[in-house]
């Protein structure tokens, strides 16, 4: 049996590879050909575009896995099915569940190398490529969204509205609370640097404390603030969302979640990079029912077709149910899981269907 499943199992992967590289260069390429349209403003050159669209693949792959896996489950049983291989393993009595089972036991490795380009090639590639964008285009970063980021801790709450050209915190506000909720201190800065020792240097300070029923107003040109946030930790909330390491976003949901704050889009976007191995897994199942009950004169073309439309409806499927669940205001874990356990819901009574057809031939 482990014969069988290393079988399934290189041809499978031999395919899934191949498959990746053909997505990732096609999607690269029309990535590509997109930001060709920035080309002329500033410095910013098919150079600077092609290295973007470098930078930004490590993403690209995470997003086409679960197609790649798609094509590769379908190419490779159907290759094993017009040989005749399918047939003989099941007069030998190795059930369909059995040859489903060494295809996921494949995803398994797979996911985990997902995981690690997701908590470590991800943030840093998306980093580089927003930077050398932003270096020839001659912009602030853009990656705030809702007024900037962000962050709590021990009654301290940090809001960074904006960055500048060389990553400099702009148009910073820092409130200060009371054990009973009071506000203490309001600290408003125009500019800071942050200091190797990870303390900020404010610049154009305006400080208002509260004492008794009343405000205190200071102007300071300099005023050095103790942070509580790091140099690593900034520039992973320069990221968007869909970019930050899955367990650094973990920590920061649980983080803002335990000052009491609002976090429905960095919800959203965890739980997606939850479902995409749930995703994975379901197309794996999904793959299946085409190959048993497929003739063995099926070509692969036609194997690619069905996996061209079954990819295209499940990410139409994703779409949908995203932004339904955003305007009705679903939960975050079931807008991002529902449609990877719908698919495999199917994807399990198709298989059982198609059992049950073979075994009345």
């Amino acid at each position: 049996m482990n014969q069988l499943d290393s079988y399934i199992g290189r041809l499978t992967l031999r395919i899934f590879l191949l498959a990746m590289a053909a997505l990732t260069f096609l999607f690269s390429l029309l990535d590509f050909v997109q930001q060709l349209s920035l080309v002329g403003q500033g410095t910013y050159g098919a150079r600077d575009a092609m290295v973007y669209t470098f930078f930004t693949a490590p993403s690209r792959i995470l997003q086409l896995a679960p197609v790649g896996m798609l094509l590769a489950s379908l190419l490779a049983l159907g290759l094993l099915a017009r040989h005749a291989e399918l047939t003989a393993w099941r007069s030998l009595g190795i059930s369909e569940a059995r040859i489903i089972g060494a295809l996921i036991k494949l995803s398994l490795p797979i996911i985990f190398v997902l995981f690690l380009i997701a908590q470590y090639m991800v943030p840093t590639a998306q980093l580089l490529a927003q930077r050398a964008q932003e270096a020839a285009l001659g912009e602030s970063a853009t990656a705030m969204h809702n007024g900037g980021f962000w962050v709590a801790h021990d009654r301290q709450y940090l809001n960074v509205h904006n960055f500048g050209f060389d990553k400099t915190p702009e148009d910073i506000d820092i409130y200060q609370f009371a054990g009973d909720g009071s506000l203490v201190s309001y600290l408003h800065a125009e500019t800071a640097t942050i200091e190797p020792d990870g303390r900020w240097l404010l610049r154009e300070v305006l400080e208002k404390k509260v004492e008794g029923t009343q405000f205190v107003t200071t102007s300071l040109p300099l005023l050095t603030w103790e942070s509580f946030v790091t140099p690593q930790h900034m520039q992973l909330l320069q990221l968007p969302t869909t970019t930050m390491p899955p367990v650094d976003l973990f920590r920061y949901i649980h983080e803002q979640k335990r000052n009491d704050q609002q976090t429905e889009t960095e919800d959203l976007a965890f739980w997606s990079m939850v479902a995409t191995p749930l995703s994975l897994l379901a197309l794996v199942l999904a793959a299946a029912p085409f190959a048993f009950g497929s003739q063995r004169s099926q070509s692969a073309g036609r194997q690619l077709l069905i996996g061209t439309l079954l990819g295209i409806g499940f990410e139409l499927a994703q779409q949908l149910i995203f932004y339904f669940g955003q305007r009705l205001s679903l939960p975050p874990v079931l807008t991002a899981l529902a449609p990877s356990l719908l698919l495999g819901g199917v994807a399990f009574i198709a298989i059982r269907r198609a059992h049950v057809s073979l075994a009345r031939r």
